[in-house]
Formats: C-alpha cells, sequence, structure tokens
C-alpha cells in the first residue's frame, strides 16, 4: 500500500469510529471537518502535496496568486488603503497556501506592513510557506488561534473549505443528509427541522448546503478585528442565486489532480472538498457581529477597478495570458466574488477613487 493509500485507510478507520460513538450516523458537516482537517490525515492536515498549476507536479488545483502574481499585486491596492484609512500596519490571511500570495502582498506592500500573521492548519503547508517567505522571516508569524488585533484580514479560498451541512428535500419533507458505516461510508438522511434561510419554491426534491461553521467564522473575526478591514474572495453565490430552484443538486465538489467530482465519500483525504460561498449569509453574519460592508463584487470587477488591466499591459505575453483568467467570466471573473468588510473607522470619511476595489460595479444591494 503506498503512502497515499495507507493515509486514506486510516482516515477512513477514524471515520469509522467517530461514526460509532456518534450513534452510528454523522452529519455531513462532521464528516467534512473529519476528511479535511483530522490531525496528520486529513486533507489539509496530510504532508501531500496541493497546490499547483499542473496535474504532473502532483497537485490537485491552482489557486489565483499561483496562477499570476498580477493577483496579489493587484490585491495589494485596496488592502494598502484599507490599511492606510484604518491606521493600522498589520496583515492576517487565513490558509495561505503556498505562501505565494503572502510573498506577492509583502513584496507590493512594504514598509505599510509591519507583521503579517499567518493561520493555517497545515503543519506540510506552513513548512512551505516559511520557505516561500524567507526573505520577509522577520515580518512573519505563524499562530493556532485568533487573539485580539488590528489591521487587515485576506482570506483567498477560504470560506469554501467551511464544512457546511447537507440538506435534502424528498417527497416535500425535509432531511439532514449524512454519514453512516455499512462496510463503508454511505449516505444516510434523517428528518430535521432545519431549512435553508429561504423557502424553495416548487414540489421537486431538492439538495443544498447551509454555513453555520462559515457564519461562526466570520462572527469569530468580528469579534477580534478591534479596527480594521477584511477581504474574503471565493466562488458563490447570493441568497436568491444560492437557493434558486433550478439549483437542485447542492454545490458540494471535489478536487483532485486538477478534476471534479462529486462524490466526497471516496477517496478521503485525498482530495479536497468544497463547498460555494452564500455571501448573503456571510455579509448578514458580519452585519450581525458589528461590521460594516465595504462591498461586494465580482472578482473581475474588482481586479479591473484595482488597476489588474495595467498591470497586465506592462507583463510578458505568457503572464498576461494567466492573468487573463483571472478575469475571464468562463474561468474566474464571474463565478468568483469579493467581499469586503470593515470595523472601527468610517469608510465613507476615507476618499478612495475606486471604492477599496468595489467601485464602479459595486454589487451589495444584490445581497
Amino acid at each position: 500500500m503506498n503512502h497515499a493509500d495507507s493515509l486514506s485507510a486510516d482516515l477512513r478507520a477514524r471515520i469509522a469510529d467517530a461514526i460509532a460513538q456518534a450513534g452510528a450516523w454523522l452529519g455531513f458537516d462532521a464528516f467534512m471537518h473529519l476528511a479535511l482537517y483530522t490531525p496528520g490525515l486529513g486533507y489539509y492536515a496530510n504532508d501531500l502535496r496541493k497546490l499547483g498549476l499542473m496535474p504532473g507536479s502532483g497537485s490537485d488545483f491552482v489557486t489565483a496568486p499561483e496562477l499570476s502574481p498580477l493577483f496579489g499585486q493587484t490585491l495589494a491596492q485596496p488592502i494598502s488603503q484599507a490599511l492606510q484609512a484604518s491606521g493600522t500596519h498589520e496583515v492576517w490571511e487565513f490558509g495561505a497556501g503556498s505562501g505565494a500570495l503572502a510573498l506577492q502582498l509583502l513584496d507590493a506592500l512594504g514598509d505599510q506592513v509591519q507583521r503579517y500573521t499567518i493561520v493555517d492548519v497545515s503543519g506540510a503547508l506552513k513548512a512551505r510557506q516559511q520557505a516561500t517567505l524567507a526573505a520577509h522571516a522577520h515580518k512573519v508569524r505563524w499562530v493556532s488561534a485568533l487573539e485580539n488585533f488590528e489591521g487587515v484580514v485576506v482570506g483567498n479560498e477560504v470560506l469554501d473549505a467551511m464544512p457546511v451541512k447537507l440538506l435534502q428535500r424528498t417527497d416535500g419533507t425535509w432531511h439532514e443528509r449524512g454519514v453512516a458505516w455499512q462496510d463503508g461510508l454511505v449516505w444516510e438522511d434523517r428528518v430535521t427541522d432545519l431549512r435553508p434561510p429561504m423557502a424553495i419554491d416548487g414540489p421537486h426534491d431538492y439538495l443544498t448546503e447551509i454555513h453555520p461553521q462559515g457564519e461562526a467564522f466570520v462572527r469569530t473575526i468580528a469579534q477580534h478585528l478591534q479596527r480594521g478591514a477584511a477581504f474574503f474572495i471565493d466562488y458563490g453565490f447570493t441568497e436568491a442565486e444560492y437557493y434558486h430552484p433550478q439549483r437542485h443538486t447542492g454545490t458540494v465538489v471535489c478536487h483532485r489532480a486538477h478534476q471534479m467530482d462529486d462524490n466526497p465519500l471516496a477517496d478521503v483525504g485525498l482530495k479536497d472538498i468544497t463547498a460555494h460561498v452564500n455571501f448573503t449569509g456571510v455579509a448578514l453574519a458580519a452585519q450581525d457581529a458589528g461590521l460594516d460592508v465595504l462591498g461586494y463584487t465580482s472578482q473581475a470587477r474588482f481586479l479591473i477597478n484595482a488597476g489588474l488591466p495595467e498591470r497586465m499591459a506592462q507583463a510578458e505575453l505568457a503572464q498576461r495570458a494567466n492573468a487573463q483568467k483571472l478575469l475571464m467570466e468562463h474561468e474566474m471573473g464571474e463565478l468568483f466574488k469579493v467581499i469586503g468588510l470593515a470595523k472601527g473607522w468610517n469608510p465613507s470619511s476615507f476618499s478612495s477613487p475606486n471604492g477599496f476595489g468595489f467601485m464602479p460595479g459595486d454589487r451589495t444591494h444584490t445581497l
């Protein structure tokens, strides 16, 4: 048995024990947490390679900062504005991956950032980040727990990795979908009082997600952020789009070797499991916890506002081609969204020509 298969077998055994201890059934959110974050075994906690441009590298998917350094260089512009407007000098990044985005931001922001704090559950990725960020070692630190802080939060493809609950409407009755063990992992639905945040029109069977952990994460950020801002970039929709009657198979997908599938019960620990983000839920959780919404728009519009086209014009052809994928509707430009949050200062009192990246084209009114 090779290393990857051994990891997966050990993780399945750990999940089987958890199912037995929980009374023969685990909600999908509990299963997703184990599959992704079990120490040493879960997808984000084991030592297998995750990030890279091509399957040949042994990677499973590519993120925007891996695709092009122009992503982080461009994101640095609204972050710089937010640091200046809030009078802060620290960046907190959650889920820093290979460290590529941190490097791009640190290089671009220079002395404006006095400390760069990374929160990441992966020991293997931390080692990779330390190597990538060696030139900035005097500014960078890693923490395992939140503390009260001032500064700007960055989360690129973080919210989609938060465990979700699965809700299945069958013959008009809502069930919570979970996982049981019958000579292997199998689905099992149980009747529930849980509901999506809005009614789903029609009598048809319907599978979807709700996001209590992601929304709790945003509230936790709000609790600890004393003054500053937060930018979250991820794929997702507003609530009305998310719970559209035609979106009846949900959004949970898995990523492995740059291929997608819809079976999170197979190859546990060897592939990423994600769900799209309900940005309305994020905004409401943020506002309830005392954050203001700076703006919400597509990744393409945000990067255009922040000056990506001008940077592309100065780049070599290969770099321009990769950066174009950040903007194209059929690539990352429209599916990915950006939401900005603020606390402890008045954004309207700061003259920002592009609204911290959200103007023109702000879609906050759609939330």
